[in-house]
C-alpha cells in the first residue's frame, strides 16, 4: 500500500504509524493546514479504493482487506473494542475533520457563521442519500434520544390515546412517553416480544392484536439495545398504516450496522446516533421526519422561522452548535461510502454469527439475539448458567483487553457484544476462549 501520508505532511511517515505517534503529529504545535489535512484525507480514501479494486469480485472479502481497513482506527495499544453498540470509534479522516473545522473558530470565527452554515446543507443532503430519504425530511439532531423526545413532544395527543411500545425499549424512549402519560393522560400499552422472537410474523401479530381505536402510534426500537433483535419496521410500518397508526422507529444503531433505505422501512419518523457505528463524533445524530406527517409535528426548540420552514429543518435544535460535529459526520458518510455500506452490513452480520455459532456450543449458553439475519445484525446478547455476566465482561477485559458490557436486568440480564468492522474472528475466538474458561472453572 502506498505511503498516504508524503504529500500531506511534505516528508515521508510509515503506514504502521502508530497511535501515539498519529495524535502527536496531528495535534501538534498549531496542527496541521487546511490542505495537509484535506490531503491526508484523500490519501486515505485512495488506499481503500485500491483495496475495493484488488477485492473487486468479492462482495465480503475477509483477511487482508479488513485488516487493512483497521489501520485507520486510532486505538490504544491492543484494545479490542467490541462495545461501539455504546460509542464507537472515529476513524482518521472523520477525527482529521472534526479537528480541522473545530480550527475555524480558532482561526477566522467570521467562518463560523459566515461559511459554515451553508456547508452545513451539504451534509443533510448527503445523509439524506445515506439514508434513501429527501432533504428535506432530514432533521440534524444531538442524539437519539433527542429526537425522539422532539416527536413525542411535537405530536398532539389526547387524554386515552394509545401508544404501543415492546418490553424491550431503550430508557431514552420509554421515558419521556411516561413523562407525556403523567402529563396529558395519554396511555402507554407495552407488549411482550420473544426473547427472542420467532418470526417477523409472531412480532407484527403481537402489535396488530393490541390495537384499538385509541390507538394513534407503534413506539419501538428498530435495532434494539437489549437483545439485539432488529425489529421489522417495514412489515410493522405497512400493518400499523392499514389502521391508520403511526410508527416511531427507536434505531440508535441503524446507522452504520444496516443499509438504511427509509422508503423501504416506511416508518413516519426515525432517530439514529450515527456516533455507534457509522463513526462520526459524540453530539451528533439524526431524525428522519416523513413529509407525509410533518404537519402533524411541532417543532419543539424554536427560533425564528418555525412557523414558515416548511421541511424537518424546522426540527433543528436552535441556537449556535458545534458545527464541526456536523462536517464530520459528513465525513464518516464517506468513510463508510468509500468502503461500500452494504459490504459493511454484511461484514458485520457476517462476524455476528460467527460470535453466535460459537455461543452455541458453549453448555448453558442462552442467547437472546435471533440467528436469523433479517432479525439481527451488529449485536449479540447471551447469558451463560452459573456464570455472572459481570463476571465475563471483567475476565476477557483483564485477559485480553477485549471491552464488551453488561446489559438488563432481571430475565433480559445478558452480556453484550458489538462485531463492528474492525475487529476479526480471530478476536472473536479470543472472546469465545475467554467464556469457555469461566464455564470450565464453573465446573
Amino acid at each position: 500500500m502506498n505511503d498516504f501520508r508524503n504529500n500531506a505532511l511534505g516528508k515521508p511517515v510509515p503506514d504502521g504509524l502508530s497511535r501515539r505517534h498519529f495524535m502527536k503529529y496531528l495535534l501538534a504545535g498549531s496542527a496541521l493546514s487546511v490542505t495537509a489535512l484535506h490531503e491526508l484525507n484523500a490519501g486515505i480514501y485512495q488506499s481503500i479504493a485500491s483495496l475495493n479494486q484488488k477485492y473487486v469480485e468479492d462482495n465480503s472479502p475477509d483477511g487482508a482487506y479488513w485488516d487493512a481497513l483497521r489501520q485507520y482506527y486510532l486505538f490504544e495499544d491492543k484494545l479490542i473494542m467490541m462495545n461501539n453498540g455504546t460509542v464507537g470509534p472515529m476513524p482518521k479522516p472523520v477525527f482529521n475533520t472534526l479537528m480541522k473545522y473545530f480550527r475555524t473558530q480558532v482561526s477566522n470565527p467570521f467562518d463560523v457563521y459566515n461559511f459554515l452554515p451553508a456547508k452545513k446543507e451539504e451534509v443533510r443532503t448527503k445523509l439524506a442519500d445515506f439514508i434513501q430519504a429527501s432533504p428535506d425530511e432530514v432533521s440534524l439532531t444531538s442524539n437519539t434520544t433527542e429526537g425522539l423526545n422532539f416527536v413525542i413532544n411535537g405530536l398532539d395527543l389526547k387524554v386515552g390515546d394509545e401508544v404501543l411500545v415492546s418490553n424491550m425499549e431503550h430508557p431514552g424512549a420509554i421515558s419521556p412517553w411516561r413523562l407525556k402519560a403523567k402529563r396529558y393522560g395519554v396511555v402507554i400499552k407495552e407488549l411482550p416480544i420473544g426473547l427472542p422472537p420467532k418470526s417477523t410474523e409472531e412480532i407484527v401479530k403481537t402489535f396488530a392484536a393490541a390495537i384499538t381505536p385509541r390507538t394513534k402510534i407503534i413506539s419501538v426500537g428498530h435495532t434494539v439495545y437489549i437483545s439485539g433483535l432488529i425489529t421489522p419496521i417495514k412489515e410493522l410500518s405497512k400493518m400499523a398504516h392499514e389502521k391508520g397508526v403511526l410508527v416511531l422507529a427507536d434505531s440508535a444503531h441503524g446507522l452504520g450496522m444496516i443499509s438504511l433505505n427509509m422508503k423501504e422501512l416506511g416508518c413516519d419518523f426515525f432517530a439514529s446516533s450515527p456516533y455507534k457505528w457509522l463513526g462520526a463524533p459524540t453530539g451528533i445524530g439524526l431524525l428522519y421526519v416523513s413529509k407525509g406527517v410533518q404537519d402533524k409535528l411541532w417543532p419543539t426548540v424554536v427560533s425564528s422561522g418555525w412557523d414558515t420552514t416548511a421541511s424537518a429543518r424546522k426540527y433543528d435544535p436552535q441556537g449556535q452548535r458545534a458545527d464541526a460535529m456536523v462536517y464530520a459526520l459528513g465525513e464518516a458518510i464517506d468513510f463508510i461510502n468509500h468502503i461500500g455500506k452494504v459490504k459493511v452490513e454484511k461484514r458485520i452480520k457476517t462476524l455476528a454469527a460467527y460470535l453466535k455459532q460459537g455461543l452455541s456450543k458453549i453448555p448453558g449458553a442462552k442467547i437472546n439475539t435471533p440467528f436469523d439475519p433479517y432479525l439481527s445484525a451488529g449485536l449479540t446478547a447471551f447469558s451463560v448458567e452459573g456464570v455472572e455476566n459481570s463476571k465475563i465482561v471483567d475476565y476477557v477485559r483483564d485477559k485480553y483487553n477485549l471491552v464488551v458490557r453488561t446489559i438488563g436486568g432481571k430475565e433480559m440480564a445478558a452480556v453484550r457484544v458489538s462485531t463492528p468492522i474492525y475487529i476479526s474472528f480471530k478476536e472473536i475466538d479470543m472472546f469465545l476462549e475467554g467464556v469457555n474458561q469461566l464455564v470450565r472453572h464453573k465446573a
